[in-house]
């Protein structure tokens, strides 16, 4: 089955976004394609309809390949649970967690279980798009790699190699990488891609010259810096906002937040700024103050009170809203029953909004799921650890799970003023986002507004993207190296 694989200079070079490109590039032409990530170091993630786990930057690629997403486009995912560990999540479920020593020593009884996952994908398509991580040229990783070139071999997958032009010294870069790598896997390379390129690009025209000299390799396009609003991979990149709008959302930026990408809706409202703060100082300027998921929910609820935002939170007038993680902190007490984040049996008091009590007991909750909250559709996913009990007042009513219908209850409120849910993805609903939102607009005489379709508004997204890489990059090489005519 043919496959071309998308590798990079770094990380954050757009290997991610130019993969889903390609995608809907494929796709919009007629043929069945899928992305395929071996591993994934990330805390965005996302729940498939069958209750797993996978990285969401596969999701997106997924949606430009218009395809459902599925766990094994990304059979390993890494959670970074601390410094030196992750959790480690084998084809949506959760293994355990290891340090990077640990990890390592693991890493090679993963190939035949991500060659076998692969071989059973490309049997359903008629070409796989596959991402690597990083840098391919990770000189102390060669050994036993699974996810750069020792997955191009797996696939016997030709490598697209992508430069971040806006970093500046991409031709050094392109050089080092290839040249650093074995010769057996510089072959593998069969064209470059400059990404991200600002002004004009006649002026890289002897620098693609040499570089091409140099290293052998085709330079098949420069791709322009492209603004579009589409989920970030991981936390790795900045956490970008919007300003200027007249209704304000302020998300605490967590030291351990997951799930960022939660508030990627607000960022197509015209009249909404949203912002991640990392002061209490600054959460006087918000109509709305959103405390998201956390990968370590006991230290991040530490951290927040060590910051002060216990005490601003108590002077603050405007909307609480906590997610998963937060909605967890909002309660009075988190029990760490069976030492999941910290020592076992070890309580930290939380903000005491609600009267709520967590424990970290049982196993990891994944789940796709939709409801009604206050009369509003909404839908999306839960993954967390622990059990939330003494919820006075919930307010979403989950009617549906995994595709099976379900009746339960979820999170919490307190009058118009204090929320905690924890269904990701709860502010992608329309209809409920707009209803918050118009709560605040009616508070500040501002008219009230719909909220923006966030699944059209992706597809637009995503053919914009595509569009610009098809105008920039030499697509008819491309189809060449998949052995099919464009």
């Amino acid at each position: 089955m043919p496959a071309i694989m998308i590798q990079g200079t770094a990380s954050s070079v757009g290997k991610s976004l130019i993969a889903a490109a390609f995608c809907r590039i494929i796709s919009n032409d007629g043929y069945s394609v899928a992305p395929f990530k071996s591993q994934n170091m990330s805390l965005n993630s996302y729940v498939t309809m069958e209750g797993l786990e996978m990285g969401r930057a596969q999701v997106l690629q997924a949606q430009a390949a218009r395809v459902e997403p599925a766990a094994d486009m990304n059979p390993i995912l890494l959670k970074p649970v601390s410094d030196r560990k992750s959790q480690v999540i084998i084809k949506g479920r959760p293994l355990g967690n290891m340090d990077a020593a640990e990890y390592f020593k693991f890493k090679p009884e993963l190939k035949n279980m991500v060659t076998e996952t692969y071989r059973e994908l490309e049997k359903k398509f008629c070409s796989i798009i596959i991402e690597g991580a990083g840098s391919q040229a990770e000189i102390n990783l060669l050994e036993n790699d699974i996810v750069n070139m020792g997955m191009a071999a797996i696939a016997d997958a030709p490598v697209l190699l992508v430069a971040d032009i806006d970093k500046g010294g991409v031709f050094a870069a392109i050089y080092g990488t290839v040249m650093l790598l074995p010769k057996q896997d510089r072959n593998r390379i069969k064209g470059i891609i400059i990404n991200k390129f600002r002004g004009d690009k006649e002026l890289l025209d002897s620098g693609i010259k040499t570089i091409e000299e140099l290293t052998g390799i085709p330079v098949l396009g420069v791709v322009p810096h492209i603004k579009v609003n589409l989920d970030e991979e991981d936390g790795a990149c900045d956490f970008k906002g919007t300003e200027n709008g007249k209704v304000k959302v302020s998300v605490i930026c967590l030291p351990r937040i997951s799930n960022f990408n939660d508030f990627d809706a607000f960022k197509f409202e015209k009249d909404v700024s949203l912002s991640f703060i990392t002061s209490p100082t600054e959460i006087m300027n918000s109509d709305i103050l959103i405390i998201p998921g956390s990968k370590n929910t006991i230290l991040d609820l530490r951290w927040l009170k060590e910051q002060g935002f216990q005490e601003a939170m108590d002077s603050y007038t405007g909307i609480v809203f906590g997610v998963c993680g937060g909605y967890q902190m909002m309660g009075s007490k988190i029990t760490d029953q069976e030492g999941w984040e910290v020592e076992k049996g070890q309580e930290e008091q939380g903000l005491g909004i609600f009267d709520t009590c967590t424990v970290f007991e049982g196993d990891k909750i994944t789940a796709n799921v939709e409801g009604t909250a206050y009369g509003c559709r909404v839908y999306g996913y839960e993954i967390h650890s622990g059990r939330t009990y003494g919820n006075k007042n919930p307010f979403v009513h989950i009617e549906k799970k995994q595709g099976n219908a379900d009746d339960y209850l979820d999170g919490d409120s307190l009058g118009k003023r204090y929320y905690g849910s924890y269904l990701h993805g709860i502010f992608d609903s329309k209809e409920f986002r707009s209803r918050l939102l118009n709560q605040v607009r009616r508070q500040k005489n501002i008219d009230e507004k719909e909220g923006m379709d966030l699944m059209v508004k992706r597809e637009e997204e995503l053919e914009k993207l595509a569009a610009a890489v098809r105008k920039n990059v030499d697509m008819g090489y491309v189809y060449s190296l998949l052995g099919v005519k464009p």
